[in-house]
This record gives C-alpha cells, sequence and structure tokens, in this order.
C-alpha cells in the first residue's frame, strides 16, 4: 500500500533529521541530492522541521551562492540534553551532552566499598546534578546507565545481583525519583561497550562479533547479524562464570570464582605478572591494577624483538631495565594469552562470530601484542577461522555506549511524527 501523505512526511522528515545527524549541516540542495526528494518537497520538510524547533539556520554554504539554498541548516542541538552513567563497583563517571552527542560537561567521583548505600547514592545524585549545571543545561531529557550486572529483560530494571553493590539498583531508582521529567535506562555495561565499539570502534566493518570485557571482572557481550543479544534472563556473556581448566574448583549460583573470572579477573592478572617478577604500583587512576601491569609488560616485551632483531633500540623511554626483565614480560603475555584463549575458545566453538574485540581497559592496554597472541591461540585450537582485535575504547566504551543509546532514545521520541 502506497503510504498516506502524512506517513510520506513523516518519512521524509526522519530521513532529513538523520542525514543532518549524519553529515553535520547541509543545505536545502545538498539535502535534495541525498534524499532524492524534488526540491518542492524538501522546502516543505525544512519548514516543517523549522517551525516544530528541530532544525534552524546555522549559516551560509558560500559567498558565491545566495537564496534560499544557500542556507545551511543543522540540528538545533540545545533542543534537548542528556546524560550517560559508568556505574562501577569502585565509584561513578557522568557525561552530560546536547542533543546531536556533543560533550558539554563530564567528571567522576569514587566511591569506597565501606560507603553506606544512601551516602553512595546521594555521592552519585550529586554528581549528576553538579554536571547538568556545569552542562548548562535546565533539565535531562534522556539519561542512559551503564552497570555491571543482569538486566530484567521484561521490566528493563538492574536485577539484586550477588557480590555487586546494593546503591546500584538504589541510584537507577532515585535517579528516576529526582528527575521525573526524564527517560531513565540501564543497560549491562558490557553491552553497552560493545555498542560503542560497533558504533565507533574496532568493530565497526563487523556485524557480528563478540566483546570480551577485561576490566576489574570479566564479562562478554554478543552482537549476532547487527542485533544485540541478551539472552531469555539477561544473561548471555556472563562468561565470568563459565567452568574452565586451571581453577581451584568450580563457580557458583552466588559467586564465580573458579570459573574464567579466577584466570582473567584483574586480580587474577596481577597475580599472573608476580609469578614472572613484574610489578607496578596500584594506579591513583581508577583504571584496574592489572591495566597498569600489562601495558608496562607490553612495553617491556618489544624489547624481545628489538633485540632479536638487532637494531639496538630499547623499545622504552626513560630508565632502561635488563633484557632478562623484557623476557620476564614477554612469558607474562604469553601466559596471559593462553588463559584468554580458553574462554575466547569456548566462545568461538559455540557462536563462531569470526571476530573477537579484547574490551576493557585490559584488553587496550595489551594492544596489538596481546591480540596478536591471542589470535595465533585460537588458529591452533579451533577450525573457525577468528580475528582477534585489541578495544579501540577501553573503559570509555561504556560511557561511549551509554551516550549513544540516551542519543538515540531522544532522537527516537523528537523526530518522530506528532501523532505517534
Amino acid at each position: 500500500m502506497p503510504a498516506s501523505p502524512s506517513t510520506a512526511r513523516a518519512i521524509n522528515d526522519r530521513l532529513a533529521l538523520r542525514l543532518l545527524q549524519r553529515e553535520g549541516s547541509l543545505t536545502a540542495m545538498q539535502l535534495k541530492q541525498l534524499t532524492g526528494l524534488s526540491r518542492p518537497t524538501v522546502a516543505d520538510l525544512v519548514e516543517r522541521l523549522t517551525d516544530a524547533g528541530l532544525i534552524s539556520v546555522v549559516g551560509e554554504a558560500g559567498e558565491q551562492r545566495r537564496g534560499p539554498n544557500a542556507k545551511l541548516y543543522g540540528i538545533v542541538a540545545g533542543r534537548a540534553h542528556l546524560a550517560a552513567l559508568d556505574v562501577r563497583t569502585e565509584g561513578v563517571s557522568v557525561v552530560v551532552s546536547d542533543l546531536v552527542g556533543t560533550v558539554l560537561a563530564d567528571a567522576s567521583v569514587p566511591i569506597g566499598g565501606d560507603t553506606g548505600t544512601g551516602p553512595a547514592v546521594e555521592q552519585a545524585v550529586a554528581l549528576v546534578e553538579r554536571v547538568v549545571k556545569e552542562a548548562g543545561a535546565d533539565r535531562l531529557h534522556t539519561v542512559g546507565i551503564g552497570a555491571p550486572g543482569l538486566i530484567d529483560p521484561a521490566s528493563g530494571e538492574l536485577r539484586d545481583s550477588s557480590g555487586l553493590p546494593e546503591w546500584h539498583r538504589r541510584l537507577v531508582a532515585t535517579l528516576q525519583e529526582r528527575l521525573p521529567e526524564a527517560r531513565v535506562s540501564v543497560e549491562n555495561e558490557t553491552n553497552l561497550a560493545a555498542l560503542a565499539e560497533q558504533r565507533d570502534g574496532v568493530a565497526a566493518d563487523r556485524d557480528t562479533f563478540v566483546l570480551l570485557w577485561l576490566g576489574h571482572g570479566t564479562g562478554a557481550a554478543v552482537v549476532l547479524d547487527g542485533a544485540l543479544r541478551r539472552g531469555a534472563s539477561g544473561g548471555t556473556g556472563e562468561i565470568g562464570f563459565l567452568p574452565v581448566p586451571g581453577t581451584t574448583g568450580l563457580p557458583s549460583a552466588v559467586d564465580c570464582e573458579g570459573g574464567f573470572h579466577s584466570l582473567a579477573g584483574s586480580a587474577a592478572i596481577v597475580s599472573l605478572a608476580g609469578e614472572y617478577g613484574l610489578t607496578v604500583e596500584d594506579p591513583s587512576a581508577p583504571e584496574p591494577h592489572a591495566a597498569g601491569v600489562v601495558r608496562e609488560a607490553v612495553t617491556l616485551a618489544a624489547r624481545v624483538g628489538n633485540a632479536e632483531a638487532g637494531d639496538g633500540r630499547s623499545g622504552h623511554d626513560g630508565p632502561t631495565a635488563g633484557l632478562g626483565d623484557a623476557a620476564s614480560a614477554d612469558r607474562f603475555l604469553d601466559a596471559l594469552a593462553d588463559r584468554l584463549a580458553i574462554g575466547v575458545a569456548s566462545v568461538v566453538a559455540v557462536l563462531d562470530p569470526g571476530c573477537v574485540v579484547l574490551g576493557g581497559e585490559v584488553g587496550q592496554a595489551g594492544g596489538e601484542a596481546l591480540a596478536a597472541r591471542v589470535e595465533k591461540r585460537i588458529r591452533q585450537m579451533s577450525p573457525l577461522a577468528t580475528v582477534v582485535r585489541p578495544s579501540g575504547l577501553g573503559g570509555g566504551a561504556v560511557l561511549r555506549g551509554a551516550l549513544l543509546t540516551a542519543r538515540d532514545a531522544a532522537q527516537d521520541e523528537l523526530f518522530a511524527p506528532p501523532d505517534r
């Protein structure tokens, strides 16, 4: 059936807005060329969107071009303000942006494990309110939250998970109470990281891939045929509970110790590094201790290749260590890759994703050096061709994914036809 006039107008308006989001400011003539619509149709939609306060004139295409077609139109970025939160067991990070995703203000606050539920929630909410004020926003239209744990697929709420702070669940409810006009949604942190890597990171060329999160803990996100898969109970990717060889026991329903987490969590990686004589001071930054250890190991291990090549370079700025230290770092990375390959091989055998991204702060710290080692082992363990890539966004992927989901939700509502 042919679309009704009102439906056709809504489709055209939505198309124009998406183009302005993707391309930036455009002239009416450029909109005509990109949409394939007639000049009168484009003129009508520009007038409608301007009257609706969704677009405005932001400049001119050039002095040599005058008249209506020379005007540059852009989305009214201040039409709505968005917030994204990355909620971790040790703190919260917040960004506030405009409707097109430009970050206006951001901040983080650590929250100690001995902080009570009420004070922890108040600290997090106060941070949101401060960042909103610094951004110059009167109110928030949409809030996207990334948090560890299971998201109930029916209610969309963060489920009560053993081992996670109670203030996580309380924070989501409190924000909804404090921001009654805003749409507040929560998603698993690893799922958001995968979304960010798919849109802005190393998986942009992949419709099917798995992101293995390597941070304080472990997790995985599964994207199949372009769609994020959450599972019947929202637990797809809880790889920390995967029973694996090399641990002292088996995981339980309430504790992932004994599972893959015991091999690849931050504490386990730091302990493994210690076996090879590698230690790095626990960073004051909120990144996992393992990220600093792996980053230094990659730097040291580069000397092995340089020495073997006979180029005489240390591969490291500042004071140099002996080749023995470099060799130890090289062996540590090999041992770490052996561990990671156990989890990756299990995922590959079940899903055949073709691509695995080593995400989180540790995956980013390991870079190509660690990813190449894991890929080599997967080739030896599985007949299924699998590319292994290091994260392009690291720990920042969660916040980026939360902001993308908030922006998409806000635009879906604001760009929708009035009668929807």
